[in-house]
């Protein structure tokens, strides 16, 4: 056992003696020492209600001949954090998270994890460390958050309360209306209920093998979700004496089945940092055009918000992610799971009790999956759009292009209505470096969408956007403009092309024009220049490389 080097030998007494100060009985030393690697923390939904979780996956690894050992990580709420200086933090956060646990766990040479995680940047952090330390692993995605109500409604918070602050401010819902959305938008604990980045991410864990068949779909509140726990702390002594550990599953195939699910899904545009983070951790190479060509063959087949109407408790209620699976069974590829059925054989007992909330393959919501890459002289690496979220009436957007230098220049200029319909928004040096951080752009977009422009004006920018993002709404754009890429060379008044069908994000100005203003561009100071997130910028990578530090 890994462990060993801590537990055993004449050298180790100091070692021992440290551990028996925990509490650890010398009895259990022939055991192997399981890391219970969780999440909670009291200041975000997804996470309140870990320490059960927590409970039931110690009493697993016990029954499973382990011995349990609890280590947390901490993470940032995107939805707090939203729009405000804090966003800066929460995409450098995943690296923190993975770094962290790659410390501890390899520190203390533990024989395998059992990871409680939930929302966007844990789920990949907690998986990008998994590739790392490569033990055995089994993932615990700590489920959706239940819909909450008003007046017969179903609420979720994205529509609900970050679009609703537009339609207040167009004059559509009242004081008391907001007052009563911002209480019942979110009943309780769990990720937010559409497939957003935390939920997208889940089903990805579990599309790659990661997790137990149903676990992505499993509502927080569920007592199946306390049984996966105790299952997963079982299972994963049974991946330690079959000397699997997580690189076994992690392969190129399994990924390429995740992205599959991803597109089939119409799952948040952040995958496309993601996994190929996850996948360079892993020393399997994921670029980026491997979502277009996924997504060219793999059809949308659910309506979750915030592309469509329904939410995650249908999709669990519907089959979750085994009946996806059965729906795309001749594009699975077939792989080895945590569980120790393959791929193809979950998908062959995935069940769909509900064809409108997961379609046939040859009745889709689209023909194509949920992403698109986009490039041109805007874009040279690479751009991404959410295809599925936009109207077939904004597919192509011509525009005036209107500029801002910051968040919180341009969702000025949105509430205070001076980007109107016909207007490109630019928003840039949001980037991983230039941000830093890579901020998410769910403030402005939604604001967009609650004034009734999101199928007239369109969105860029080389940060990035929240799985709640919808309409025309081009992200990490590549190079950034902090690096000298073209988007920093955009001027006010210039006309922007966005063509998703062909694949083009464009400015019409010609070549030469474009050379004289990028011999006049000048790199701007950092914005921040002490600290973690000074660190961070110096060394992240582009967005086109899953925003990668090295």
């Amino acid at each position: 056992m890994k462990s060993d080097v801590t537990k055993k030998g004449l050298e180790r007494m100091p070692a021992r003696a440290l551990m028996y100060a925990t509490g650890i009985p010398a009895e259990v030393m022939d055991k192997p020492f399981i890391g219970v690697v969780s999440s909670f923390t009291d200041l975000i939904p997804g996470h309140v209600h870990l320490r059960r979780l927590e409970r039931a996956a110690e009493h697993g690894i016990c029954a499973g001949g382990g011995y349990p050992l609890l280590l947390s990580v901490a993470g940032v709420c995107d939805g707090i954090v939203m729009g405000h200086g804090g966003m800066h933090y929460s995409l450098p956060s995943r690296e923190l998270i993975a770094d962290m646990i790659e410390s501890v766990v390899t520190g203390h040479a533990l024989d395998g994890m059992v990871m409680l995680v939930t929302c966007d940047k844990l789920v990949p952090g907690m998986l990008m460390a998994a590739a790392r330390i490569d033990i055995p692993t089994v993932v615990v995605t700590g489920g959706p958050m239940l819909s909450g109500r008003y007046q017969g409604k179903r609420l979720s918070l994205v529509r609900d309360t970050f679009e609703a602050v537009g339609r207040r401010q167009a004059g559509e819902i009242s004081e008391k209306e907001i007052a009563e959305l911002e209480l019942e938008a979110c009943p309780g604990a769990g990720s937010c209920q559409g497939l957003y980045t935390a939920n997208t991410m889940a089903c990805i864990t579990e599309a790659l093998g990661l997790s137990l068949p149903g676990c992505a779909t499993t509502l927080a509140v569920a007592a199946r979700k306390d049984r996966q726990a105790y299952l997963s702390g079982e299972r994963v002594l049974d991946l330690v004496r079959e000397g699997k550990s997580a690189r076994h599953f992690m392969t190129k195939d399994a990924f390429a089945n995740a992205i599959m699910v991803d597109m089939a899904l119409g799952g948040s545009t952040n995958t496309c940092l993601h996994i190929p983070a996850i996948a360079h951790d892993a020393d399997v190479d994921i670029e980026l055009d491997a979502f277009d060509r996924i997504s060219k063959k793999t059809p949308h087949i659910t309506a979750l918000r915030p592309g469509g109407d329904y939410f995650m408790e249908d999709l669990d209620y519907a089959g979750g992610i085994p009946a996806v699976l059965n729906r795309l069974k001749d594009l699975v590829k077939d792989c080895p799971t945590i569980s120790g059925a393959t791929t193809a054989q979950i998908a062959a007992a995935g069940e769909v009790s509900d064809d409108d909330v997961i379609r046939a393959v040859d009745n889709p919501y689209h023909k194509e999956g949920g992403i698109a890459v986009l490039k041109g002289n805007l874009a040279p690496d690479g751009a991404i759009v959410k295809q599925s979220a936009v109207e077939p009436e904004a597919m192509v957007l011509e525009g005036k292009a209107i500029c801002f230098d910051s968040e919180e220049d341009a969702m000025k200029a949105i509430m205070g209505g001076k980007v109107k319909a016909g207007h490109i928004a630019v928003i840039r040096y949001e980037g991983p470096q230039g941000g830093p951080g890579m901020r998410e752009m769910l403030s402005p977009t939604a604001a967009i969408v609650g004034m009734g422009l999101s199928n007239s004006v369109g969105l860029l920018t080389d940060g990035r956007f929240s799985g709640g993002t919808k309409g025309p709404c081009v992200g990490h754009i590549s190079p950034e403009a902090a690096a000298g890429g073209p988007l920093g060379l955009v001027e006010d008044g210039d006309t922007i092309v966005i063509d998703i069908p062909n694949r083009l994000l464009e400015v019409k100005i010609d070549a030469g024009e474009m050379e004289k203003r990028k011999a006049a561009w000048k790199p701007r100071p950092a914005r921040i220049q002490k600290g973690y997130l000074a660190r961070y910028a110096r060394m992240v990578q582009s967005a086109s490389t899953g925003a990668i530090v090295v």
